[in-house]
C-alpha cells in the first residue's frame, strides 16, 4: 500500500493547492527519497480516503517498520515535518503571496496563511480536535475551558534521551527564533521544516508572525522579535502592539506580562500573541469609568473582570500610547500596603502590566491589566496567584490567555474529572485533592446522571473564576474598588 499513500499525499497536497499537477512527479520523488523506497509502481486505483494526517501516519508507520527510522517521538516528527516541506513553497515566495492578498484585504492575507499552515500540518489539526473545549456564563460573562490533550506524551525512552544529550547546542536558541523555519528538529527540540513565517515592521524593528502549532482559539498567532532579546513592557510595546491592529484590524494582539510568576513561559524572547477571537474580557463591560487629567480626551474605564483592567479607547495612536505608559510608569514604583501591594523587595520589582490592543468600533483600544508577582510566607507560589486551595485545578503561571478568560487546564484533569463524576454519582473513590470540591457540589446540588457533565463543567469554570479573582490586584469587592480608585487618583 505504500505506493497508493504516497501517490494519495500527492492528491491532497495538489487538492489543497500546495502544489500543482506540473509538480507530482518531483514531489513523488522527493517524498520516496525521504522514506528511502527503492520502487515505485503508479497505482491503477487511486485511494479516495484518508486526510493529510491520516496519510503521514501510514507512511511513517511503514519507515519504522522498514527501520528507515525509529519509533522515537522525535524522529517520527522529524520525517512528518520533512515530508511536508516537499510541498511548501521558499519563505520569500509565500510571504510574496502573502503580501499580494494583503494589499486587497489584510483577512485575506491571514486566511490564506492559516490554511497553509493547516494544510502544511504545521498546525496540528488531528491532535488539536482531542482537547476539550467549552464555554460557560459565570457572574462575570462568559469563560473559555480547555483541557490540553492535543501534545504528544513523551516516552519514558525519549526523555532519558533528551537528558543524557549534550546541552551545549545554541541552535536555534530558543523556541522562538527566527531561526526555527525550515529547521529540521533534533532530540529536545522539534521538527520546523514544514515551519513558515511572514515579516512584519513594528515599531521600525522586524518581527514575524506565525500560527501556534497547537492553537488553543481561533487563529492562535505568535508575533516574535527578530533579536533575541527578553520579554520587556515599555512604552514601546505599546507602539507595537497598536502598529500590529492598525496593520490587521481584524485581530487582537497582547504581551504576556515581563516578570516570572505572572509572565508566561518563554521570558527569553520577546513575543506576543495574537489571534481573531473574541474572549471574556473582550466581551466584559465597565464596572464604572473615569478621567485622566492629562489625558481628558481618552476614554477610560474599569472593566467588570476578575483581575484588574484599565481599558483606554482613542480614534488615534499617539496619546494611547502616552497614557499607556504613564500608567505603566506609575504602577511600576506604586505601593499600597493596605492591598498588599509593593513594587519592590529591595531591588526586585514586582509591578508590572499584560497589555492587550484591538479596534473596536473604528477606535484602538487598550487593556492594561495590573500585575504584581510579590510572594508571601502564606502563598509563596504569589500573592496574586492561583492560591493553594485551587491547585487542584491549575497552579501554573496566569498568562495572557488565561487573563483574557480561556483556561488553559492540565491533562490530568480527564480522567480525574471522569472519576469525580462517577464519585458525584455514588462511586466510592476519588482523587483526594477533588474530595472537598466533589463535596460541597453533592451538598448543594442535585446531581443526575443526565446532569452530572453539566454541573461539573459549570463547577470548573467556576473554580477557574476563582483563579482569576485570586490573580487579580484588587480584588471585586468593596475595599478592592476603594483601593483602585486610590491608583487611579495617584495617576
Amino acid at each position: 500500500m505504500i505506493d497508493h499513500y504516497v501517490e494519495r499525499l500527492i492528491d491532497l497536497a495538489i487538492e489543497k493547492n500546495l502544489i500543482t499537477e506540473r509538480d507530482r512527479i518531483y514531489a513523488r520523488n522527493q517524498v520516496l527519497g525521504l522514506l528511502q523506497a527503492q520502487t515505485f509502481t503508479v497505482p491503477t486505483e487511486r485511494l479516495t480516503y484518508g486526510s493529510i494526517p491520516d496519510v503521514l501516519q501510514h507512511l511513517i508507520n511503514d519507515a519504522v517498520s522498514r527501520e528507515v527510522i525509529t519509533d522515537a517521538l522525535d524522529a517520527r516528527e522529524m520525517l512528518d515535518a520533512k515530508l511536508m516541506d516537499v510541498f511548501l513553497s521558499k519563505p520569500s515566495e509565500i510571504n510574496q503571496t502573502f503580501r499580494s492578498l494583503y494589499q486587497d484585504d489584510p483577512t485575506k492575507a491571514t486566511d490564506y496563511f492559516y490554511q497553509l499552515s493547516q494544510n502544511s500540518h504545521y498546525i496540528q489539526t488531528e491532535r488539536i480536535a482531542k482537547n476539550i473545549q467549552y464555554e460557560k456564563k459565570t457572574a462575570f460573562g462568559k469563560v473559555d475551558i480547555t483541557i490540553n490533550l492535543s501534545k504528544p506524551e513523551k516516552d519514558p525512552q525519549q526523555i532519558k534521551r533528551e537528558r543524557e544529550m549534550k546541552q551545549d547546542v545554541k541552535y536555534p536558541q530558543c523556541l522562538l527564533c527566527k531561526e526555527n523555519e525550515g529547521y529540521t528538529g533534533r532530540t529536545g527540540h522539534p521538527a520546523r521544516s514544514n515551519h513558515r513565517v511572514i515579516d512584519v515592521d513594528l515599531g521600525n524593528e522586524n518581527w514575524y508572525f506565525q500560527y501556534s502549532p497547537y492553537v488553543y482559539y481561533n487563529e492562535h498567532s505568535i508575533v516574535f522579535c527578530e533579536e533575541h532579546r527578553p520579554m520587556v513592557i515599555s512604552k514601546d510595546t505599546f507602539v507595537r502592539l497598536l502598529q500590529f491592529v492598525e496593520q490587521f484590524p481584524h485581530y487582537f494582539i497582547g504581551s504576556n506580562a515581563d516578570l516570572p510568576i505572572v509572565g508566561g513561559s518563554i521570558l527569553s524572547h520577546d513575543h506576543y500573541q495574537a489571534g481573531r477571537y473574541s474572549f471574556g474580557m473582550t466581551e466584559a463591560g465597565d464596572l464604572f469609568t473615569f478621567t485622566l487629567a492629562d489625558f481628558g480626551d481618552i476614554k477610560a474605564s474599569v472593566v467588570d473582570w476578575p483581575m484588574s483592567v484599565i481599558r483606554l479607547k482613542h480614534k488615534d495612536q499617539a496619546p494611547l500610547i502616552e497614557a499607556a505608559d504613564h500608567i505603566l510608569t506609575t504602577w511600576r514604583n506604586y505601593s499600597d500596603e493596605t492591598a498588599d501591594i509593593l513594587a519592590y523587595t529591595d531591588e526586585t520589582p514586582h509591578n508590572t502590566i499584560t497589555p492587550i490592543a484591538r479596534m473596536r468600533d473604528g477606535l484602538y483600544e487598550l487593556d492594561l491589566v495590573l500585575r504584581n508577582n510579590r510572594t508571601t510566607d502564606e502563598h509563596p507560589d504569589g500573592l496574586f496567584h492561583p492560591h493553594q486551595d485551587v491547585h487542584h485545578i491549575k497552579k501554573e503561571n496566569i498568562g495572557l490567555i488565561e487573563v483574557m478568560g480561556l483556561a488553559v487546564l492540565p491533562p490530568r484533569l480527564k480522567p480525574e474529572l471522569d472519576e469525580m463524576k462517577t464519585y458525584l454519582l455514588g462511586g466510592a473513590s476519588i482523587e483526594q485533592h477533588h474530595k472537598m470540591w466533589a463535596d460541597e457540589l453533592k451538598e448543594t446540588t442535585t446531581i443526575t446522571k443526565d446532569t452530572v457533565d453539566d454541573i461539573v463543567d459549570q463547577a470548573l469554570a467556576e473554580k477557574f473564576v476563582r483563579v482569576l479573582q485570586d490573580s487579580g490586584v484588587f480584588k471585586s469587592n468593596t475595599k478592592g474598588k476603594e483601593g483602585f480608585k486610590r491608583f487611579l487618583d495617584a495617576l
